[in-house]
């Protein structure tokens, strides 16, 4: 049985056999640990007196974004990271400055910890970043979880952060942007409840979507809606729309069309693997990953790995998975045209390939200790998914 979350947010199978083990993740903060990896090449390369600062964010409680904004506010060193982390883990990832500079600062504050690594002469950037390493507690698991064995049968599908967990709406809003409907798409982001949330932001939520209460919603929103807060000035200042979308900051504005397109992405692995494909080996005319991450044809190379697109305006038809996407894409009352946006050009996606299934390397299990690591862009909670198959996701930790 396939819980309620899964499918709205696309996912209809499993794809293991296993039959789960049951018990909660992130029972406690101590239990989730997630360390950020990069080429061994990048890392050699960290080791001059002076050029682009670099150093190991540690964290817990609060997400990456968030944790970069408050040391910029606090000590005035301005970061970027490779990726980003959540709230709901104890994290390691490498930032660094984006100017030159022979300094070096240590930051300790009871959410996060900036310690140095040394300098580079080159700026890091996504490419050098090759996944995250995974330590994670399964608290209450069963004895069956000693017995799984098939970390290569999960497939690549995104996993709940990608749209929201507990309100899972990121997708929805990107979907709105991209039919054009931006009033759908504000009313969305201020008041759009789930039954997982909580009562208190239910709560608020209801008062955010009568238009003519919000001055009295945004005297009492609190500090983690920071995306509301904002929404809500320009409603209530301009009544336009666009221009409240715009105010968001770009990163999360191109967050909800790449939400969307996860979603249509969980719906053609979903649809593929209900008709039968084959989607863990190539075949002949398939677009693959060779080892080295480049993208080509097919060459019965056993070390090439199926991808399938990931809808954009220059979408590529010419795979065994067109139909289903077109399908999907008729469905949801949109062409793949409709990711270039006239309106908001900044935000238009031209799409492209993912692997799809998950390559997880470095496997253990040790009493309830899961260990793996993924390259970047699978989530473990998706491999976790296979193992605990939680009949509530979110209640399970998730």
């Amino acid at each position: 049985m396939i819980p309620k979350i899964d499918s709205e947010i696309g996912i209809s199978s499993y794809t293991t056999n296993f039959i789960g083990c049951g018990g909660v993740i992130r029972k406690q903060k101590e239990d989730f640990h997630v360390s950020e990896l990069i080429k061994d090449k990048s890392s050699s390369k960290i080791c001059s007196e002076s050029g682009f600062a670099v150093y190991k964010l540690q964290k817990h409680g609060i997400d990456t974004t968030h944790a970069l904004d408050e040391i910029f506010k606090k000590h005035g060193i301005r970061l970027k990271s490779l990726g980003l982390k959540d709230a709901s883990a104890i994290t390691e990832q490498f930032v660094f400055t984006t100017y030159k500079t022979n300094k070096h600062f240590e930051v300790s504050g009871q959410k996060y910890n900036l310690t140095k690594v040394g300098f580079t002469d080159k700026l890091l950037s996504k490419k050098d970043m090759i996944g995250n390493h995974f330590r994670i507690k399964i608290d209450g698991a069963s004895n069956e979880l000693g017995k799984f064995s098939e970390f290569d049968k999960i497939l690549n599908f995104y996993g709940y952060q990608r749209f929201g967990s507990r309100r899972a709406v990121t997708h929805l809003i990107g979907r709105a942007i991209i039919q054009k409907n931006f009033t759908a798409a504000v009313h969305l982001l201020l008041s759009f409840t789930s039954e997982y949330d909580s009562d208190e932001n239910t709560k608020l939520r209801q008062l955010m979507s009568d238009t003519s209460k919000y001055s009295e919603a945004i005297e009492i929103i609190p500090k983690g809606m920071d995306l509301e807060k904002i929404a809500l000035k320009q409603m209530i200042e301009h009544n336009d729309p666009v221009k409240t979308l715009r105010a968001l900051p770009l990163s999360i504005r191109r967050f909800f069309i790449q939400a969307y397109q996860s979603y249509i992405f969980n719906r053609t692995l979903s649809n593929s693997l209900d008709a039968g494909e084959e989607l863990f080996s190539p075949q002949s005319n398939d677009v693959c990953y060779n080892k080295d991450g480049e993208l080509g044809k097919f060459e019965n190379d056993p070390l090439q790995r199926l991808s399938i697109p990931f809808v954009g305006y220059s979408y590529y038809k010419k795979t065994r998975f067109h139909n289903y996407i077109e399908k999907i894409l008729h469905d949801e009352a949109i062409t793949h045209k409709d990711f270039f946006s006239s309106d908001m050009q900044e935000i238009s996606s031209e799409g492209g390939f993912r692997n799809s299934s998950i390559k997880c390397d470095d496997c253990s299990i040790d009493n309830n200790i899961v260990s793996f690591s993924l390259s970047r862009g699978s989530f473990a909670t998706i491999v976790l998914r296979e193992i605990i198959k939680p009949e509530n996701p979110l209640t399970s930790g998730f």
